[in-house]
């Protein structure tokens, strides 16, 4: 009995199919990206001597303000995956350090945005 027999071989994708699963691709890596991104930009305006106060209303009506990234970050209801990571990054920099939490969101938004203009040059 030769090794041949019984083997199965996959079937062949079309070039259809491997362009939908490319665009899928892009479209994901855009939207974590833009995500980041989003709550990255919000953050980075209360960073600094010269941050801005952010005022958050939570769903009873209570209103905070701060400045403190930790704390706004903590506040907001963020959906996106993507954006929830960043979250999370920024509470382990918090317990870790104590301290630059608002900072690796920054970073990490700063990445992202070189990572895209990267991406659009097709590297």
């Amino acid at each position: 009995m030769s090794s041949k027999q019984g083997a199965t071989t996959k079937p062949s994708r079309t070039s259809n199919e491997t362009k939908k699963d490319q665009e899928k691709q892009r479209d994901v890596r855009n939207s974590n990206i833009t995500a980041a991104k989003s709550l990255s930009d919000c953050i980075r305006t209360s960073l600094g001597p010269r941050g801005m106060d952010k005022m958050i209303v939570e769903p009873k009506g209570e209103v905070i303000i701060s400045n403190d990234g930790a704390t706004i970050l903590q506040k907001l209801q963020v959906t996106h995956p993507c954006a929830k990571m960043l979250v999370e990054v920024s509470r382990a920099q918090d317990v870790e350090a104590g301290d630059g939490t608002t900072s690796v969101v920054v970073l990490a938004g700063a990445l992202l945005k070189a990572v895209q203009d990267l991406l659009e040059r097709g590297i």
